[in-house]
């Protein structure tokens, strides 16, 4: 098995290695123009996830693997690093911030795991705890990420009826400042107050809010596409209620096909 898979490997470095030479689009290709493919294949693995697709899984996993040989090609090409530097890399990483299986430290849970690792990474140069959160993440799970992250240096609630009662200030403050006709800054920032709260508390019931969120869309979208299959008129034509109607019709053929 082990060889089979580092055949694999070696066959996908022997191909790139072709296509760097011989295909005047992989030829053309540099880190920055391959930042975007990246991004657009990291999203059709997340969606590949959601759908529990395994053999979607497996093709976009396949993906994202050339580009991380693709970016290692031509880091080598540049004398900065290769696929072996890249490897070694994080092996050492690994072995460095799992001290409980190549040390002698000893843990009792998978919180203590994550409070050293992040204590791990203070001491390896990092000046931030929130340091290894990308500032380009979508803000929904850049604040996840950073409330884990700050929970393992102990900044975080005692329980979950704390968490709610945040959420329950921020709402009345929300509403406050929209009942009070303030600006649209002022009302987009106690809007966010909110959503941050939600998100905090999401975290203390262990739901990813951004998986939540994502299977709330595309429920919405596959009632409201059957609302335009199934409308007998132009949607601008009708009422509400008579889109209402043909929403909860929806509601019932989805619930009937996944039982």
């Amino acid at each position: 098995m082990r060889e089979q898979q580092i055949k694999a490997f070696v066959r996908l470095l022997d191909i790139m290695d072709d296509l760097r030479e011989k295909c005047p689009w992989d030829r053309k290709q540099t880190i920055a123009s391959l930042r975007n493919l990246t991004i657009e294949e990291t999203y059709e693995l997340a969606d590949a996830i959601l759908n529990e697709d395994m053999q979607e899984i497996k093709e976009e996993l396949g993906d994202i693997m050339l580009h991380l040989v693709f970016y290692a090609k031509i880091a080598d090409e540049k004398g900065a690093f290769d696929i072996a530097d890249v490897l070694n890399g994080v092996c050492e990483k690994l072995i460095n911030r799992h001290p409980h299986i190549y040390g002698d430290v000893k843990v009792d849970n998978e919180e203590e795991v994550k409070r050293n690792w992040e204590q791990l990474k203070l001491k390896e140069g990092k000046k931030s705890v929130l340091a290894g959160v990308p500032k380009s993440l979508p803000a929904m799970v850049k604040a996840f990420r950073m409330q884990e992250k700050t929970k393992q240096v102990g900044f975080e609630w005692e329980n979950t009826e704390q968490v709610w009662e945040k959420v329950q200030e921020e709402i009345s403050e929300f509403k406050t400042c929209v009942d009070e006709g303030l600006s649209q800054e002022e009302k987009e920032e106690e809007f966010g107050d909110v959503l941050f709260s939600l998100i905090n508390y999401a975290r203390f019931e262990n739901i990813d809010p951004e998986t939540a969120l994502e299977k709330v869309n595309r429920k919405f979208r596959k009632r409201f596409e059957y609302i335009e299959s199934n409308a007998p008129k132009r949607l601008e034509e009708m009422t509400l209620t008579e889109m209402d109607a043909l929403w909860d019709e929806a509601k019932e053929v989805f619930r009937k096909k996944v039982l």
